[in-house]
């Protein structure tokens, strides 16, 4: 859970991970969204998909990126927890 504090702390890449609810989208198609270098998006998608936040398919030479819809579902069970109360 950590992993995924730690990737979703930057705006970024809660930006990239907005662009993915749209649709699933290229390394190339994320960058052009940006203004900041291939190399930085690449390592922002590295650290969402250690957080398995994002996942990955290689389609030829391309590489779509999609977002987990099951990690962001556990994520928010996780945190509703903490929105009921108990009595």
């Amino acid at each position: 859970m950590n992993s995924v504090f730690k990737a979703l702390n930057d705006p970024t890449r809660r930006e990239i991970l907005q662009l993915l609810r749209q649709r699933d989208m290229t390394a190339g198609e994320i960058v052009e969204q940006f203004n900041i270098s291939g190399p930085s998006i690449s390592h922002h998608l590295d650290l969402l998909k250690q957080a398995n936040l994002v996942l990955s398919v290689k389609e030829g030479q391309f590489i779509y990126y999609s977002l987990n819809t099951t990690v962001v579902d556990d994520i928010l069970k996780w945190l509703m927890q903490f929105k009921t109360k108990k009595k």
